[in-house]
């Protein structure tokens, strides 16, 4: 039991690790979109 209880517990922690960094990529993304729609959204005001 344990020979597989580590291996499965050692891939959670991998896939968890790789879910934050695809989410805080995501987030970067997403606050780039909202920066150049507040550009655009500004330059159209002028």
């Amino acid at each position: 039991m344990r020979k597989i209880l580590v291996p499965a517990a050692l891939l959670a922690v991998l896939l968890a690790a790789t879910a934050c960094n695809t989410i805080s990529g995501v987030g970067r993304d997403v606050t780039a979109a909202g920066r150049a729609v507040t550009g655009t959204a500004e330059d159209a005001k002028r």
